[in-house]
This record gives structure tokens, sequence and C-alpha cells, in this order.
């Protein structure tokens, strides 16, 4: 095909029979020649302050980047850009975020987008929120609390069919004690105090590191699952999540907890794994888990996901 013929002239643009309320050319609704449809067309990086309910029924206010989608048939021009901001600002000035919000959004693409109201509605729409989303950690020993704050991102996705899946994408810090380093440090140990080693002081330091899993779930959005679930989830697989506020009883116990569950990245994925496939409500799931060296210079990394996704 000759991709020249794609060009849109300046007699194309003008010569527009289509116009908008104030009588200005709607160059957008004209019709489209080419007939390619694309599935995804709007716009990323829409910058909004939301009200999100947490699952305790309390609201907080969090800054967060937009970016939304519908699927544009192959006879049509473009998309009403502006009505994604619209909509989004409207809904979100009259109601919390929760998954009613995402339903009711969506929703509305797919009818407010439309060209014209006799039209059948959009095939697909796509709502995606990346934002950090607080909540209180208790200390592990001390009557003390801190804010852990998580990188979220949350998309919700309508078909056809009215059907809503939302994928639900968290970043988890924890920290990761290397199994064959705590060995060889307990072994040294030992050799020193039985005199079979005068190197060094009798203490050996087993090397730990920050480790990052970054982990998305998919799930109906009707299920009942919510953000704090699948932080509770990850809680259990990876127990030695990183701490907001520590005093030195809470320390110690955290270099307790270290010690009681000693893991490569291959641990940490099996124990992902574990977890997510007793949870019914989850369709799919996938995840990358980063160990952020402490010994090398390079990271060890694993990517996991569900054997018989449901979706």
């Amino acid at each position: 095909m000759n991709v020249e013929a794609l060009r849109e002239t300046r007699d194309d643009i003008m010569d527009c029979e289509v116009k908008d309320q104030s009588g200005l050319n709607d160059f957008q609704k004209k019709p489209n020649q080419v007939e390619i449809a694309i599935p995804r067309v709007g716009i990323e990086r829409f910058r909004v302050p939301l009200t999100f309910e947490h699952h305790d029924g309390h609201t907080m206010n969090h800054d967060a980047e937009a970016s939304m989608f519908v699927y544009l048939a192959k006879h049509k021009t473009g998309a009403n850009m502006s009505r994604f901001c619209k909509i989004l600002q409207e809904e979100g000035g009259q109601k919390s975020v929760n998954h009613e919000f995402f339903k009711t959004v969506l929703g509305r693409y797919r009818a407010d987008l439309r060209d014209f109201d006799d039209e059948a509605l959009i095939e697909q729409a796509h709502l995606k929120l990346n934002f950090n989303y607080p909540v209180k950690q208790k200390s592990l020993k001390s009557e003390n609390w801190g804010w852990q704050y998580y990188a979220c991102e949350w998309e919700g996705i309508e078909n056809k069919e009215g059907r809503v899946l939302m994928h639900l994408t968290i970043k988890y810090e924890y920290s990761s004690t290397c199994p064959c380093s705590l060995s060889m440090s307990k072994q040294y140990e030992e050799q020193y105090r039985n005199g079979e080693i005068t190197e060094g002081s009798g203490i050996a330091s087993a090397h730990s590191q920050r480790s990052v899993a970054t982990v998305k779930v998919v799930y109906d959005v009707d299920s009942g699952f919510h953000i704090e679930r699948l932080i509770e989830l990850l809680r259990i697989a990876l127990p030695t999540e990183t701490q907001s506020l520590v005093k030195r009883i809470d320390e110690q116990a955290f270099a307790i907890l270290n010690g009681d569950n000693p893991m490569f990245v291959e641990h940490a994925t099996r124990r992902l794994s574990t977890v997510f496939e007793h949870e019914d409500t989850i369709l799919d799931w996938t995840a990358k888990v980063e160990h952020l060296e402490s010994l090398h210079s390079h990271n060890a990394v694993a990517y996991i996901h569900k054997e018989n996704p449901k979706v």
C-alpha cells in the first residue's frame, strides 16, 4: 500500500462537513477511509488528585497519574481526548476511588466517547491509575507504627460484554539474607570458637540486601479482592518487609526475622507462588523478584507467573 495515500492534505482537513457546537470544523468526527482499527487510543500521564477509599472505610487523598484508553473502530478517525479528562475529573470530584468508581468511569468512557448517541457502545475501555498507597505498619516489638508506602498501578478494563477485570500491580520491598552466606558465617564462627580458625574477630555477617517483588494480579471487579489483601499475601509470603519506624528492640527483632527466613531469589519466587495459588479470587498473576545484591555489583532476578490462568 502507498503510505503517501495516508497523508492528510490541507484540502482534506478543511473540507469538513462536521462542525462542533461553536461552528468549528470537527475533524475528529470525519469518517476514516483507511479502515484500520486501533486497540488502544487515549492519554497517559494525566495528573490528577483523587480521594481513595481504603479497605477500613477511611478515605485519603493521593496524587495520581491516569492513563485512559478506548478501542477505536476501523471506520473512526480519532477519539475525543478531552472527554477522558473531563469524565475522570467529574467522577473524581464526586466519588472516592474504589471498584464502583472504576465501573462508573469505564462505562462512561464506552458511552460518552462515542461520536453520536445512536452508535453502539465502544467495544473496550481502560482506566489505569499510578499512585503511592500508604498503609499503617506496626513496629515489630515496640508500641510504634509508621506509614509504609506501596507504589501501585491499578487498572480496570471493560470489554464489549461489560465484564470488568482489574489489574493490580504493587512494588513490595523486603530484606533477603543469603542462605549460603548465612551458613558460611555461622560455620566460621563455630570454627573460630573451636580454635580451628584464627582469622578475624570471631564474628561474621551474612550478606543481606533490600529486595523488591513487583507483583501483578488480575481479579474480577466484584470479587471482593482489594489492595490491602494483596499486601497481606505479600507479607505472608515474604515476612521480612522493610520497616518504616524502628527502635533498637525492633531492629533486633528484624535481625532475628531475617535469620529465620534466609532466601535466594528462587526461594522468594516459590514463596509467592505457594501463597498466590491458594487465593481463589486471583485469576492470574505474574511476579518479578529482584535481590539488589550487597555482595555483587549485579542483581539476582527471577520471574514467575501463574501456570494455569483463569482468564
